[in-house]
């Protein structure tokens, strides 16, 4: 879902209804041939390190942190930086560029407070201890109560509403039929 969120913060709107949900930012890279979460990688190694740090490290746990790829560890610190990076770039650049005042203080909106709020989202949505896991969805009603992201229901519209699940059907059906598991819909093509 990582990706999927990522994507969705370089609109300049998020649309969503009672049935969509965005997901953690966990890059995933591809080690001996299946997906390994990157902050989870991390988590376990900062584990250790801390655990060494104390002097209360296991002999299999001494083992487990001598097998360690260093070059794996540095490819998933990259890929973590980078969907943050992404994220924050990307939501100054295109959510946050008609934002003008605060909602509650009416205040002038600058591009440092662009880049705070970005930099918070972004941090929110990488807490690898607050979501716990890479497939955990994240509803509209927490998205919009705990990072405070501005989210369009088209729920509220009908005939948004329509067109969106029209759409949504009408590709699942597509993909079913042509075999296809992933799917981006582009200007120029479908």
């Amino acid at each position: 879902m990582s990706a999927g969120t990522v994507l969705v913060m370089s609109g300049d709107a998020i649309l969503m209804d009672y049935h969509s949900c965005l997901g953690p930012i966990d890059p995933q890279l591809v080690i001996d041939d299946h997906l390994v979460p990157a902050l989870s990688y991390l988590a376990q190694y900062e584990r250790l390190i801390e655990k060494s740090n104390h002097g209360s490290l296991s002999t299999a746990e001494l083992v487990l942190l001598g097998k360690l790829d260093l070059a794996e560890l540095h490819q998933f610190e990259l890929a973590r930086d980078l969907s943050i990076e992404l994220l924050k770039l990307w939501l100054t650049q295109y959510k946050f560029k008609d934002w003008k005042k605060t909602e509650t203080r009416s205040a002038t909106v600058t591009q440092t407070m662009r880049e705070q709020r970005a930099t918070e989202i972004a941090e929110q949505l990488s807490n690898h201890t607050r979501w716990l896991t890479h497939g955990r969805g994240i509803d509209m009603k927490t998205l919009r109560a705990e990072l405070k992201l501005q989210i369009d229901d088209f729920g509220d519209d009908p005939v948004l509403k329509a067109a969106v699940w029209d759409y949504f059907w009408f590709l699942r059906d597509y993909m079913a039929r042509t075999g296809q598991s992933t799917f981006v819909h582009a200007p120029h093509f479908f």
